[in-house]
């Protein structure tokens, strides 16, 4: 019933323009969202370089189901790019396949794709494929492989999801292409039949496929805010000699904040990922809605960081 309401919530434009005006909920917004344009987000990434901290970028808006807005999106990616370079910042991108197109036709979405990795590739930059539902995982790692990998080996990667069953066999896949992937746990909704329906077993193949990465791919991220997850990570990589350089550790603009600072100072390399973008509102509810458990999880992290400020 509560995923069920936050969808619906997430759906209604009217409930969005009120929200919009409402001070209080901007302010939770703006915990966990760069602000609403390109200028406000690259403001946020002089801030996180300043701490040594570098970015992904997420502009974000709804699946897009006509070419008009596909490359509209596509548009927006390239001023970004653009903004990046223009202002030295230490940041990547990340994209959505399917506010690229996907849905409308692959030949659209590798044209706009192609266009926002040839601008990366001038630059010297990185493009990160994003993943979505499992209905999309295979059409995704497709995607890439087939159309854009062989041409940008060093300019895009892709994400994989330790809730999925699958995810072992796609990071030994990954490792033997020596392709950058992002493992993070996963906030989709799944059955049991392709994901795993235990918090205990998505974290243990989410550290199997951590370590694999790390000793076999190439230059992993490993997006997670799970302080075991990290500290038996770390403590593995230690035993093993393996560098701080080897890998980078990932997680949410906004979210838990004391962890980050803490990552920094025992001299682990860490990326923020930062959305941004009008669509906040429908990001937020979305979120909560594809694993309710979220909604504690902001809650909590807004509730921590208040009771420590005081």
């Amino acid at each position: 019933m509560l995923r069920s309401s936050l969808i619906w919530l997430s759906r209604q434009k009217s409930i969005f323009r009120f929200v919009r005006n409402n001070g209080f909920a901007k302010k939770v917004a703006s915990r966990f969202v760069a602000g609403e344009t390109l200028e406000a987000a690259c403001d946020a990434v002089v801030a996180l370089n300043a701490k040594r901290v570098p970015a992904s970028l997420d502009q974000l808006g709804e699946s897009v189901t006509s070419e008009p807005e596909a490359r509209e999106t596509g548009l927006r990616y390239l001023q970004l790019l653009d903004e990046i370079a223009r202002r030295r910042l230490n940041a990547n991108v990340s994209v959505k396949l399917t506010s690229l197109g996907q849905d409308v036709s692959d030949t659209l979405c590798e044209e706009i794709t192609r266009s926002i990795l040839d601008r990366a590739k001038k630059y010297g930059n990185f493009v990160r494929l994003d993943m979505e539902g499992s209905d999309y995982t295979q059409r995704t790692l497709d995607f890439f492989s087939r159309r854009l990998y062989p041409d940008y080996p060093e300019h895009v990667g892709i994400v994989l999801q330790s809730m999925l069953r699958r995810t072992t066999q796609d990071v030994a896949w990954a490792n033997e292409k020596k392709c950058r992937v992002r493992i993070c746990k996963g906030a989709y909704l799944e059955p049991a039949s392709v994901a795993f329906p235990d918090k205990k077993d998505v974290d243990r193949c989410y550290v199997d496929c951590a370590k694999a990465l790390i000793e076999h791919g190439k230059y992993p991220g490993l997006a997670t805010h799970d302080p075991a997850i990290i500290t038996e990570i770390g403590a593995w990589a230690k035993a093993r000699g393996i560098g701080a350089d080897q890998f980078e550790f990932q997680m949410l603009y906004g979210v838990r904040r004391d962890l980050q600072e803490q990552l920094v100072r025992d001299g682990w390399r860490l990326r923020l990922y930062v959305p941004f973008g009008t669509q906040w509102y429908p990001y937020l509810m979305r979120r909560m809605a594809e694993r309710p458990a979220n909604l504690w999880f902001i809650t909590g992290n807004v509730l921590r960081e208040s009771f420590r400020r005081r």
